[in-house]
């Protein structure tokens, strides 16, 4: 019997779509571009940290995050819609693109958000909200930033273990594809200030900050 909790093998995912989902040009809060190309010197990273409508608040009011995007990456179907998503069976996670400029928040100053406004230790779950997609999951864009990602979970789990609180789960790995997700998800919390999407933070502190 298939679980949601656990992940979909390759060859039973969901076979998915050539074509991706309209979203909108413009960020609801920022006004910047959701899709690149980015201005020059501008980078961007990608998370997972459970639901996304949450996570991707975190970023844009991150002060320099030049803009945010609510997506799927981690798993095997392309242009998921999100029903499919939450069917388990396209194995991936609800996660957050984010496009920063490194002149005025730092990769790091990125992991700590990720680090400190979720539970890492959940595996396929946050909270209440069970399954795959809401794993906790770090997707690299380059070496560096998966050198500094890996880093970084060593000094977390540092930081967990003073407190007693268990392994972290969180996937890191470079990144795949990032899909958008469609037009509604994104800025959810801007359009709709009352939606569902608690903080699951665990309560300790990343390192430094």
């Amino acid at each position: 019997m298939f679980s949601k909790s656990q992940m979909v093998a390759a060859d039973a995912a969901l076979k998915g779509r050539a074509s991706a989902v309209p979203i909108p040009e413009r960020h609801a809060v920022l006004g910047t571009p959701l899709q690149p190309p980015f201005p020059a010197g501008i980078e961007t990273a990608v998370f997972a940290m459970g639901c996304f409508w949450g996570a991707e608040k975190e970023y844009w009011e991150t002060p320099g995050v030049y803009s945010t995007a609510v997506g799927y990456s981690g798993g095997f179907t392309p242009n998921p819609t999100y029903e499919e998503v939450c069917s388990g069976r396209t194995g991936h996670a609800e996660a957050v693109l984010v496009a920063y400029d490194p002149q005025k928040v730092t990769y790091d100053d990125l992991l700590r958000i990720f680090w400190e406004r979720h539970d890492p230790t959940q595996g396929m779950r946050q909270g209440n909200d069970h399954g795959t997609q809401y794993r906790s999951a770090i997707y690299a864009v380059n070496d560096d930033q998966l050198l500094a990602a890996n880093r970084s979970e060593a000094q977390f789990q540092a930081e967990l273990g003073k407190v007693r609180m268990g392994a972290i789960t969180t996937e890191i790995g470079p990144l795949g594809d990032f899909f958008y997700a469609e037009d509604y998800h994104q800025q959810y919390l801007k359009k709709n200030p009352n939606g569902y999407c608690p903080d699951h933070s665990c309560g300790v502190r990343y390192p430094g900050s």
